[in-house]
């Protein structure tokens, strides 16, 4: 992202997320600040390509939250929503005794805050905003046993090291959860879906934004394991189209974007 300037793939984040609750009237994931929190009316309409990016990040939303709202049940008591861009949680939580933490860079908590103010959608005592950028400034959080990490629409723009290190601050934290997801490495795609894929990553490194790290779901397996997570749910796109869809009938092992959630016990 451009200094001084907010994330702009966060902007296009929430416009699908608002978008879902028009075209789909939230089925998959009903959030009722997505339109207000955007300040611009989303594509109500569908458009050529945009249907599978909606959906994909619609479900990710609805899997992420719904494992949080197991481990409040738990006992979790802090969440860190590491890169949260307009996302809108902290402002529905139906759980006042689970403290919040926005992590993001300043330029974006900053533009979040005046579109808050002007969308007239307050904020709420239990939230704290933390600003660092993540690939020039080590992550520091106060982070207590049993806490809960989102890490949406972030890991494919961060670096190797980058993604290591935030991790790293992750599994640091005993019994710690974590929700976040990533693009498998275009090689692993066919030529049509490749295509797409490429085309796809150009236009956000046009925007100063690129993708920089893929995984293979085997290789994230070894490497979360080997950082202590020994529960992990990793979910493609056969298992995604299966929940949520009504698809059993996508192969499994199709390549596509993965959405996964890790826990240290």
């Amino acid at each position: 992202m451009e200094t001084g300037q907010p994330s702009r793939t966060a902007f296009s984040a929430a416009r699908y997320r608002a978008a879902h609750q028009l075209i789909e009237g939230g089925e998959i994931f009903s959030d009722p600040l997505a339109v207000r929190i955007l300040g611009v009316p989303p594509d109500a309409e569908e458009a050529p390509g945009r249907r599978a990016m909606r959906l994909f990040i619609a479900a990710r939303t609805r899997f992420a939250e719904d494992a949080l709202a197991v481990a409040v049940a738990g006992g979790t008591r802090q969440l860190f929503i590491l890169g949260a861009g307009l996302d809108t949680f902290a402002y529905r939580n139906p759980w006042p005794e689970l403290r919040v933490f926005e992590v993001d860079h300043p330029d974006t908590q900053a533009w979040k805050r005046h579109r808050l103010a002007d969308a007239a959608i307050e904020v709420p005592e239990n939230l704290e905003y933390v600003p660092v950028d993540f690939e020039r400034q080590t992550l520091r959080l106060a982070a207590e046993p049993g806490a809960f990490f989102l890490w949406l629409g972030v890991v494919p723009y961060l670096t190797r090291v980058g993604f290591d290190e935030t991790l790293g601050l992750i599994a640091a934290t005993e019994r710690s959860e974590v929700v976040f997801d990533y693009a498998m490495p275009p090689s692993s795609m066919p030529a049509a879906r490749r295509a797409a894929l490429e085309e796809r990553a150009a236009r956000v490194a046009s925007i100063g934004e690129p993708w920089q790290t893929y995984f293979m779901p085997d290789d994230l397996a070894v490497e979360l394991r080997g950082r202590g997570f020994a529960e992990i749910e990793d979910l493609g796109p056969a298992e995604l189209a299966a929940r949520w869809f009504g698809r059993p009938d996508v192969p499994r092992g199709t390549p596509g974007g993965h959405v996964v959630h890790a826990r240290r016990t």
